[in-house]
C-alpha cells in the first residue's frame, strides 16, 4: 500500500510537472505578444503547480518588469538566483531592474555576478558600464565598454557609449574616435554625429562642427538641439545671419527654447539690429524670468542706444536676482556714469563690483574716472595705480591717471603716464607729448 502511494505521488508530481510547463509556455507567448498580466497569470500558475520552477521566475520577473514593477521584478529574479545561483540571465535581469530603480550600486553588484559566471557575457559588460556612467564612474564605465569592444567590436552602441564617457572625462579627441567608428558601422546614428559635433565644437573646429551638425539634421529635422548648437557654430565662425536662421529653426521647433531666443539676440545684436535683439530677449524674459544675464544683456542694449533709465531698470533687476553680479554693478554704474552723470552712484557701483571681483580691472578704472569728475584726483590715481597692477600694459589706464596726475598738479607724474601710455599705443598721449615737444 505504502509503494501504491508513493506511486501515485509521483506521477501526480509528473502531471503537476507537465502542466507547469504547459502553462509556463503559454506564458511566454504572451509574454512575446505583450500580453504581460496574462503572461504573468500563467507563469503564477506554473509556479503554484512546480514551486521549484526557477524559470518561471525568472520570465514572470521579466513580465513584471515590463510593466514597470521593478520590485517584483527583482523578487522574482532573486528567486529564480536562489534556485539555480548559475543563471547568468537572472543577475543581468535583477541588475536591469535595480539600475530602472536608480539603484545603481546593486546592479553593479549583480552585473559583476554575471561576468564572473560568464567573463564573455558582452550585456554585463555593457550595462555595467552604463551604470558606472550613471554614478560618474567614467574610467571604470570606459573600461567596461572597452571589454565589450573586445568581444564584439561590431557594434555601434558600445562605441556610442565609450564615446559619451570620454565626453564627460573632457577627452575630446577620444571622443571623437569613437563617434567616428559608431557612425561607420552605423552611417545612420543620428546621435553620434551630434555628438561628434559637440565634440568638434569643445575643440574649437566650427567647421567640424557644422559639417556633423549638418548630417544630423539631414537624418533627423526634428531637433531643436542640434539646430541650436549648429547655430552656435555659425556665430563662433562670425555667421551672424546663418545663426539667427538656426535659432529661429530652433524656435519653431520648441517655441518655449529660451537660450535660443538669447543666442539670436546675441546675433542680431552682433548684427547692429537692436530692435531685434532687444525683442529676442524680452521673450527670453518671459519664459525664463529668473535669468540675471538676459537682464544684463537686454540693458547692455538699451545702455548702447542711450536709453539709460531702462538699461539701469533692467541692471537692477538682474542683480536683484543674483546680488554677487559684479559685472551688472559695472554696467549699471556705466550707465549712471555715462547717462545720468551721477557719479556717486556710479563710484557706488563700480565699488561694489570691485568687491565682487577685485581683479577687475575695469571696475577700478572708471572708478577712477568717476572720482576724477567729482574732484578727487588722489582718489582716483589710487584708483588707476590698482588697475595698471592687473592690466600693466593697458595705455588707457596710464593716460587716465596722467590727467589726473596732471590736474592735480604733479606734472612729472603726469608727464611719466603719457610717457608709457604713448609707448603703449595711447594716440591721445602721443598726440599730447607732441605738442608739448616731448618724446617718447
Amino acid at each position: 500500500m505504502e509503494k501504491d502511494m508513493k506511486g501515485e505521488e509521483k506521477k501526480a508530481a509528473e502531471i503537476n510537472r507537465h502542466n507547469a510547463e504547459e502553462r509556463f509556455k503559454c506564458g511566454k507567448i504572451n509574454s512575446d505578444s505583450g500580453i504581460y498580466n496574462q503572461a504573468i497569470a500563467d507563469f503564477t500558475a506554473a509556479l503554484e503547480l512546480n514551486p521549484g520552477y526557477a524559470e518561471a521566475y525568472f520570465y514572470r520577473g521579466l513580465a513584471f518588469h515590463k510593466k514597470g514593477d521593478y520590485n517584483q521584478a527583482i523578487a522574482d529574479f532573486t528567486a529564480a538566483v536562489e534556485l539555480n545561483p548559475g543563471t547568468v540571465a537572472a543577475y543581468i535581469g535583477r541588475g536591469t531592474s535595480m539600475y530602472a530603480k536608480g539603484d545603481y550600486t546593486g546592479a553593479i553588484t549583480d552585473y559583476t555576478k554575471a561576468v564572473e559566471i560568464a567573463p564573455g557575457n558582452i550585456k554585463a559588460y555593457y550595462n555595467r558600464g552604463n551604470c558606472y556612467y550613471e554614478i560618474r564612474e567614467y574610467d571604470k564605465a570606459i573600461a567596461d565598454f572597452t571589454k565589450a569592444v573586445e568581444i564584439n567590436p561590431k557594434v555601434a552602441e558600445l562605441y556610442y557609449n565609450r564615446g559619451t564617457s570620454y565626453a564627460k572625462n573632457g577627452d575630446y579627441d577620444m571622443v571623437i574616435v569613437d563617434f567616428t567608428k559608431a557612425v561607420e558601422l552605423n552611417p545612420r546614428y543620428a546621435e553620434a554625429y551630434y555628438n561628434r559635433g559637440l565634440a568638434w565644437y569643445k575643440k574649437c573646429d566650427y567647421d567640424q562642427a557644422v559639417t556633423d551638425f549638418t548630417k544630423t539634421i539631414e537624418i533627423n529635422r526634428n531637433s531643436a538641439d542640434v539646430y541650436y548648437n549648429r547655430g552656435l557654430a555659425w556665430y563662433k565662425k562670425g555667421d551672424y545671419n546663418r545663426a539667427v536662421t538656426d535659432y529661429t529653426k530652433a524656435i519653431e521647433i520648441n517655441p518655449q527654447f529660451a537660450v535660443a531666443y538669447i543666442n539670436r539676440g546675441f546675433s542680431h545684436h552682433k548684427k547692429g539690429d537692436y530692435d531685434q535683439a532687444i525683442a529676442d530677449y524680452t521673450k527670453a524674459i518671459e519664459i525664463n524670468p529668473g535669468n540675471a544675464d538676459v537682464y544684463c544683456n537686454r540693458g547692455k542694449i538699451y545702455g548702447d542706444r542711450r536709453a539709460y533709465d531702462q538699461a539701469i531698470a533692467d541692471f537692477t533687476k538682474a542683480i536683484d536676482i543674483d546680488p554677487r553680479y559684479a559685472l551688472a554693478y559695472f554696467y549699471r554704474g556705466t550707465a549712471f556714469y555715462f547717462g545720468k552723470e551721477d557719479y556717486t552712484q556710479a563710484i557706488a557701483d563700480y565699488t561694489k563690483a570691485a568687491q565682487i571681483n577685485p581683479e577687475d580691472a575695469n571696475a577700478y578704472n572708471y572708478r577712477g574716472l568717476a572720482c576724477h569728475r567729482k574732484g578727487d584726483y588722489n582718489q582716483a590715481i589710487a584708483d588707476y595705480t590698482k588697475a595698471v597692477k592687473i592690466t600693466p600694459h593697458d595705455a588707457d589706464i596710464f593716460y587716465n591717471r596722467g590727467i589726473s596726475h596732471n590736474d592735480s598738479g604733479d606734472y612729472d607724474s603726469a608727464v611719466a603716464d603719457y610717457i608709457t601710455a604713448a609707448r603703449l599705443g595711447s594716440t591721445d598721449a602721443q598726440n599730447f607729448l607732441l605738442s608739448k615737444g616731448i618724446q617718447w
